[in-house]
């Protein structure tokens, strides 16, 4: 059996054999994968940190609110063009060395950030950040699958992407509190520290990852042309455009239609990060089993949740429980599409999380952009109704499937 075939496999089933390389299997355990987590908590932070220091950052580099916003626009972009650049660049290096690589990118996007005097040299540190993000979802979110038994790949895959609700959690409330108490470059500095630690992490626990092949662009577009990966970004495009261009806006809801005040509004939205790590944990239970229902389950209670928050705004029980339905349900949403992929490109995975990386960063963007631009033409209702339209769209991907999904 081939190598490739060996990562499928462990994929698509929780009975099957570790995968191996030169005859032995490739195993880190579970100190392995917890240094991968810790590095994808600290790629998220380190991204959406920003968000809660913007009208600080623009007074002190003396830029306007809408330019002091690149700094969360550019590392997503710039994932989106160099996740399949950085996993065809890497050929045939040993994948410890490059996600160690990228995790130097990471702490180095922070420390320049913290310095930086002017908007010039923070773009550049972001575009750091950037590549980091692009390479590392790329590569390190689909690397359980070498470092645990099979029967544990969905489990240790879940505590992988458990970093991305972790991240989401920790990164608002504490830019906003650091930045209040000690400014905003303090918060760059301890987002720097965390990322030493994840590197340090990855240096001490991370086993030799050796290639299982190299990536060409004839790799990628040899998987873009598949019908059951074409099908999953289609999928991923629609669900994450809707939910970023409904949820980016939940907070003015909270604040102006549901008449919440601001510590409310916080803790309405630690509940709902709260809720998507115990979405993301459920999913990884039963996503190698019932990927299909999972997957369908998740997008149509988004759907449900973004939708009856436009009528539930008077009733502040209610939309409490919807937004926090809506973090359970979205939090399984990027285990199970990474799941989906790496089953669609069994041949190919890095090529296959790679797309799926672009997509997802694309699809951030543009959601956020367009949901601003539909918020500020008809109002949050219509923002929340476009997200629900989408994910509904792309729960509707799975009526005629090309993959099995079971």
């Amino acid at each position: 059996m081939s190598k490739p075939s060996n990562v499928a496999t462990a994929v698509q089933s929780d009975t099957r054999p570790l995968p191996v390389e030169d005859g032995r299997p490739s195993r880190g355990g579970w100190s392995a994968v917890v240094s991968v987590a810790l590095t994808s908590f600290v790629l998220v932070l380190s991204e959406f940190l920003p968000i809660g220091l913007l009208p600080v950052v623009s007074s002190s580099l003396g830029v306007s609110l809408g330019t002091a916003g690149l700094v969360v626009v550019v590392p997503g972009l710039m994932a989106a063009v160099t996740a399949p650049l950085v996993t065809m660049a890497s050929g045939r290096l040993d994948r410890r060395k490059v996600l160690i690589t990228l995790a130097v990118f990471i702490a180095a996007s922070n420390a320049l950030a913290a310095l930086a005097p002017d908007m010039a040299v923070m773009v550049v540190a972001r575009m750091l950040l950037g590549v980091g993000v692009g390479g590392f979802w790329a590569m390190g979110a689909g690397v359980a699958v070498r470092l645990v038994p099979a029967q544990a790949v969905h489990r240790a895959t879940s505590l992988i992407t458990a970093g991305i609700s972790a991240g989401t959690v920790v990164s608002l409330p504490l830019g906003a509190l650091v930045g209040h108490l000690a400014g905003w470059r303090t918060a760059f500095v301890i987002a720097a520290g965390a990322a030493l630690l994840a590197l340090a992490a990855l240096a001490v626990r991370l086993p030799a990852l050796p290639p299982t092949k190299a990536i060409r662009l004839a790799t990628l577009t040899s998987a873009s042309s598949n019908p059951a990966a074409r099908t999953a970004l289609l999928a991923t495009v629609l669900i994450f455009f809707g939910h970023f261009a409904a949820y980016t806006y939940v907070t003015p809801y909270l604040e102006t239609q549901a008449h919440f005040g601001s510590s409310a509004v916080t803790a309405v939205l630690l509940a709902y990060g709260l809720a998507g790590l115990a979405g993301n944990f459920a999913a990884g239970a039963v996503v190698g089993r019932r990927l299909r229902a999972v997957y369908v389950a998740a997008t149509v209670l988004v759907a449900a949740a973004a939708a009856l928050l436009v009528a539930a705004a008077s009733t502040a029980p209610a939309v409490v429980v919807l937004v926090i339905i809506w973090g359970a349900a979205f939090g399984a949403v990027p285990l199970a599409l990474q799941v989906w992929i790496l089953r669609a490109t069994p041949e190919a995975p890095e090529s296959g999380m790679a797309l799926l990386v672009s997509a997802c960063q694309i699809a951030l963007a543009a959601g956020s952009f367009s949901g601003g631009v539909i918020v500020d033409g008809f109002g949050t209702w219509a923002g929340f109704a476009v997200g629900a339209a989408l994910a509904l769209l792309s729960a509707a991907t799975q009526i005629r499937p090309r993959l099995p999904m079971n």
